[in-house]
């Protein structure tokens, strides 16, 4: 183990995408993830293609620096055998609904009774003093409550849709692994721990209106609400003479050398609509279409060099295959091919941050159902016979009963 989170432990009752990211992040960064798995394993195991059933990419993409633990907790000894684990957590972070988590027995009271210096993470919908506080919540329902689907249609999509991503899910699990390490922070300060709620739509509902709360930012309102440059529908990559690019022309200086480029050196005096970064905003459609018309007049490639040697961000428009070979990513070595040590040779991507210190590291690979009970469990004091006895009787799994190849 190595990084600043060295020495801290998480027992992580999250499943799926948004809390395993946070933890994978969290386990990145040091800390001894103890990943509690219920007899089935978590669903995302079984998304996308794999070697072996329950080792799909998704699951290998947001669960290394973590132990599997199985862990029935609908049963008494698996219920017991998580507060031993939580006993000698620092952090315990679940993503159900709190509800779920009273009729487990598992609430903050519980988990506080057997440690109170222990931090309660919940990674879940809604904040629970509002009406919304029991409902499910999943990241196109959020997405769509958030008014993303709408903001493509203000900005030119034919009908709502969802960002093709599981952008939720990932904002939330860095806003998640953003309130662990800070509450950590707060915990050697003060040597208190305490509950802290990470609620999906409150969290997104302010990532979105950063942007655009727009005029409605005051009281009264001064104007609308709407970022109007993100909403434009020319707002897009840029078509040229034989593909695309993605080009930002945003300062005083940048848009005086693009009109110089373009033969219009004299734009900004003489035409007061881009005169100064207000009134382009006000005509930024005009704009837009204007630099889109101009970008069609060369190749990719000719505007790419025009553009660099004049200091204009620009970038390729990549698809998902030619992200892949990007030659930047290359360079600074962000896939890796590891030998894993069930599933063969896998593509990983690397920490993207870099510190000087203490650098964080990948510490495991994506673990196998159940690949750490019997391990963790006898950390936690159990005897041999009593791991074997919980095997017996359904409430943990062992590893060697966990990896059958994919159908």
């Amino acid at each position: 183990m190595s990084g600043p989170l060295e020495g801290v432990r998480i027992v992580d009752m999250t499943s799926v995408l948004m809390g395993p990211y946070a933890t994978q992040i969290l386990g990145d960064l040091g800390a001894d993830v103890i990943k509690i798995e219920p007899p089935g394993g978590d669903t995302v195991r079984g998304i996308g293609p794999a070697r072996h059933a329950g080792m799909g990419g998704i699951f290998l993409h947001a669960n290394r620096s973590k132990r599997s633990v199985v862990l029935d907790l609908k049963q008494p000894a698996g219920r017991e055998a998580l507060l031993r684990l939580a006993a000698e957590a620092d952090v315990l972070i679940y993503n159900v609904r709190p509800q779920a988590m009273a009729r487990l027995g598992l609430g903050h009271a519980e988990v506080a009774a057997v440690n109170p210096r222990i931090l309660y993470v919940g990674v879940y919908g809604y904040g629970q003093d509002g009406p919304y506080a029991a409902k499910p919540a999943y990241d196109d329902l959020i997405q769509g409550a958030v008014a993303i689907p709408t903001l493509g249609v203000r900005a030119g999509a034919p009908v709502p849709r969802y960002v093709p991503s599981a952008m939720v899910d990932r904002i939330v699990g860095m806003s998640a692994a953003n309130a662990v390490s800070a509450g950590l922070f707060h915990r050697e300060r003060t040597g208190r721990g305490q509950a802290i709620d990470v609620p999906m739509f409150e969290t997104m509902a302010q990532f979105v209106l950063g942007d655009h709360m727009g005029g409605q930012t005051f009281e009264p309102p001064l104007g609308p609400a709407g970022y109007a440059r993100l909403l434009n529908e020319q707002r897009r990559p840029y078509a040229t003479r034989d593909g695309h690019l993605c080009v930002l022309i945003y300062n005083d200086k940048q848009w005086k050398t693009f009109f110089g480029l373009i033969g219009r050196a004299q734009a900004m005096e003489d035409d007061p609509r881009f005169s100064s970064i207000g009134a382009r905003t006000e005509h930024i459609g005009e704009l837009y279409q204007l630099v889109g018309e101009a970008m069609r007049t060369r190749t990719s490639a000719e505007w790419t060099a025009l553009l660099e040697a004049a200091d204009i961000p620009v970038m390729p428009m990549h698809t998902l295959e030619s992200l892949m070979d990007d030659p930047h990513l290359a360079a600074v070595g962000f896939f890796e091919t590891v030998e894993h040590p069930s599933e063969g040779r896998v593509r990983s991507m690397a920490i993207p941050t870099r510190w000087s210190g203490s650098p964080p590291s990948v510490s495991r690979h994506a673990p196998r159902l159940g690949e750490h009970s019997a391990e963790v469990l006898a950390e936690a004091g159990y005897s041999a016979a009593q791991i074997a006895a919980m095997a017996a009787q359904g409430a943990t799994l062992l590893p060697a009963e966990t990896c059958t190849e994919a159908g």
